[in-house]
């Protein structure tokens, strides 16, 4: 069975990338608010998701070559 060029892996998308690492900038933000209440760790959470699906349709998918 032949695969085409344009299905990708599902490691290769930046936008996947994009969306884990700002969860988890919200995840570390979230425990240095844990000592304060557990609605800013959520909130923090829900904001670096939030952040990551708002960017990552402006992530290119390739590297224009010059």
């Amino acid at each position: 069975m032949k695969t085409s060029k344009k299905t990708k892996k599902r490691n290769e998308s930046k936008s996947s990338w994009l969306i884990g690492g700002t969860t988890l900038i919200g995840l570390s933000v979230g425990f240095i608010l844990l000592k304060y209440s557990v609605m800013y760790f959520l909130a923090s959470l829900l904001i670096g998701i939030a952040v990551g699906l708002v960017i990552a349709p402006f992530v290119p998918e390739k590297i224009a070559k010059r």
